[in-house]
């Protein structure tokens, strides 16, 4: 079920993307699915660590059954699908982050934030497009921030997986979470970088329309 509606967000950030103008009924549900997803996810992660707090119990006591190494191969299984699932909605955040982006980057070049009177007059002979593409420049910012907060939540919840799988010893999927860890974090400084620089843009370009 959450990879269903991790490729379901998939799709719908690809739809937002190729419309110029997306409709709020669109992005609302968008929204309303990521929480879902985020919801989802923390109730599979809470299970998930239910389950091998209560194999780490059952081996303290040095109990030892078919159905607990059952239960142990079972919930290695399942750790390792959720991470790989989380990290295939990372990635979807991350590049509809990059598209963003670059829209961004095409719209402040329509915008035009230049200050010679030359400009400014070409700029003034232009104000209901600029002002368009300022006012999707500030729906873009408001996406990204929201990515942002979204990413934050899942580089916590990669850190809660990573110390549940290192308990369990599956050096593999360990080395994997790490590497969305760092990724993670290394999108969330580029993040900042470009809030703080579609902020400045923003301002420039409400000063000049």
């Amino acid at each position: 079920e959450l990879s269903a509606k991790v490729e379901e967000g998939k799709r719908q950030h690809s739809a937002i993307l190729a419309s110029p103008n997306p409709d709020e009924k669109t992005k609302a549900e968008l929204e309303q699915l990521m929480t879902d997803i985020k919801k989802f996810a923390n109730k599979v992660r809470s299970k998930l660590k239910s389950i091998g707090q209560s194999i780490e119990h059952e081996e303290a006591l040095n109990r030892s059954s078919a159905d607990l190494r059952i239960l142990k191969i079972q919930h290695s299984t399942l750790s390792r699908k959720f991470v790989e699932v989380m990290s295939a909605y990372n990635t979807t955040q991350s590049d509809y982050r990059e598209r963003c982006k670059g829209r961004i980057r095409r719209q402040l070049e329509i915008s035009g934030r230049n200050t010679t009177n030359e400009e400014l007059e070409r700029v003034s002979d232009h104000t209901h497009t600029q002002r368009q593409a300022m006012n999707e420049i500030e729906t873009r910012h408001t996406e990204i921030i929201k990515l942002e907060n979204s990413i934050r939540e899942l580089h916590d919840m990669f850190m809660d997986m990573a110390m549940l799988v290192e308990s369990q010893q599956q050096s593999r999927l360990v080395t994997k979470v790490r590497k969305a860890i760092k990724l993670i974090k290394k999108i969330m400084i580029i993040i900042y970088c470009v809030v703080l620089g579609i902020v400045i843009a923003s301002s420039v370009g409400d000063s000049l329309a």
